[in-house]
């Protein structure tokens, strides 16, 4: 089984667009491993004074969270996107869930994109 690590608004995406990421990761054999500071993050969007829309699909998002199983880490750094480089570089088989740019480009791992806003696709 591989090894798969959710970003922030990889999740909040699938939220938003009625991807059911859970069974769809299960489905492609990966174990689901999401940080700390990512849930972190998820609660700040909920407590923030962000677009209703975002606040909305990151409440619904952390209560997906409740009712699924997957491995949170710590990976014991303050800022997210560090925290999934670094776990990147320990796990180089380990595949990226994210849709960030800037974090696509500093990792070489496969990655976990949205494809046609339905269809999850590593690249």
């Amino acid at each position: 089984m591989g090894k798969i690590i959710l970003d922030t608004n990889f999740i909040i995406s699938c939220v938003k667009n009625k991807i059911d990421l859970f069974d769809e990761l299960k489905l492609m054999g990966f174990q689901i491993i999401i940080p700390t500071k990512i849930i972190s993050e998820l609660k700040k969007v909920v407590a923030s004074k962000q677009k209703a829309y975002n606040r909305e699909a990151a409440e619904l998002a952390l209560k997906i969270l409740q009712k699924n199983s997957y491995e949170e880490i710590d990976l014991g750094l303050s800022h997210a996107d560090k925290s999934i480089i670094k776990f990147a570089k320990e796990y180089p088989k380990a595949v990226i869930a994210t849709l960030d740019k800037e974090l696509k480009d500093k990792i070489s791992n496969n990655k976990l994109v949205i494809r046609g806003k339905k269809k999850l696709e590593i690249i």
